[in-house]
């Protein structure tokens, strides 16, 4: 593993993302919903000319289509999941959720299954998927890991 290119906030995440996707006809995305659900709406927004797609923790025939809205991007109808690109989303390896790697790499080996391209990339924030060793089971191609600072100010 090695680091190709560091930057800084949303726009880093959204721009390296994009170029990481470049060439790839259709994303789906795999992820907790509520919690991983508006990631894959953002990351959607910079490449919202492909067919997208969000399946919910590691239901497959429940995967909905990502579609542009005057209000930014939303969840739509059913939708055939089966992508270049799969993107798993760090809420599924936060402990809580109980998701083994095993059962999200067997998903993800799914939605690629019909796809010449095949790349599988992970977003994920404070190394969750290398701490859950995530990355030892999944052959990621690409991980994006992000950490966040957070202050509260009272003014």
């Amino acid at each position: 593993m090695s680091i190709i290119n560091t930057s800084q906030g949303v726009g880093g995440i959204l721009n390296n993302f994009r170029d990481l996707v470049e060439g790839a006809e259709k994303i789906t995305f795999l992820g907790t919903p509520g919690f991983c659900t508006p990631f894959a709406e953002l990351l959607s927004f910079v490449v919202r000319g492909k067919k997208l797609a969000f399946i919910p923790s590691l239901d497959f025939e429940k995967a909905r289509s990502i579609y542009m809205t005057p209000e930014g991007m939303q969840l739509g109808e059913f939708t055939d999941a089966h992508a270049d690109v799969i993107v798993l989303l760090g809420g599924l390896a936060m402990p809580k959720t109980g998701i083994h790697p095993e059962k999200a790499n067997e998903i993800a080996r799914k939605v690629l299954e019909n796809s010449g391209k095949k790349r599988i990339i992970g977003l994920c924030f404070q190394s969750m998927f290398m701490q859950q060793k995530w990355d030892k089971i999944i052959n990621f191609d690409y991980v994006i890991n992000a950490d966040l600072a957070v202050e509260v100010l009272e003014i």
